[in-house]
């Protein structure tokens, strides 16, 4: 039996996520550790399962997820938007779900660079009038 992997690809903030869905059973692993273990915060880890549930294919693929750069919130919508873009070569006919759920959106919000003479990107020194 042949078995096809799906790929995904997810960025968010400075983090990538490169995802693999392979038919399986439902194990998912992010840089080698279950995703309880990896995504401390609960908020991160009901991100990274909803296109799984969204699409009710939780238990049919194993998910290996190679996440770097970025912190806790960054890295997490980047395996959303991955997983959700893997579904999609998987069956193209999912896109709607995965739609109305806001799934298939790249957040592209960065970091703004800090501008010379400021503290910050926006923040200017303090004015003192006398």
């Amino acid at each position: 039996m042949d078995h096809v992997n799906y790929l995904g690809t997810g960025r968010r903030k400075s983090s990538i996520a490169r995802v693999v869905l392979v038919p399986g059973t439902g194990k998912i692993r992010v840089n080698g550790k279950d995703p309880e273990e990896y995504f401390s915060v609960k908020s991160s880890l009901i991100e990274v399962y909803k296109p799984l549930k969204a699409t009710n294919l939780a238990e049919r693929f194993d998910v290996s997820i190679n996440v770097e750069g970025g912190g806790v919130s960054g890295q997490a919508d980047a395996v959303k938007l991955g997983i959700a873009r893997a579904i999609l070569k998987y069956d193209e006919s999912l896109k709607a779900a995965l739609k109305a759920e806001g799934l298939l959106t790249r957040d592209a919000r960065e970091k703004e660079r800090k501008k010379y003479g400021l503290h910050s990107a926006r923040k200017d020194r303090q004015y003192r009038k006398r």
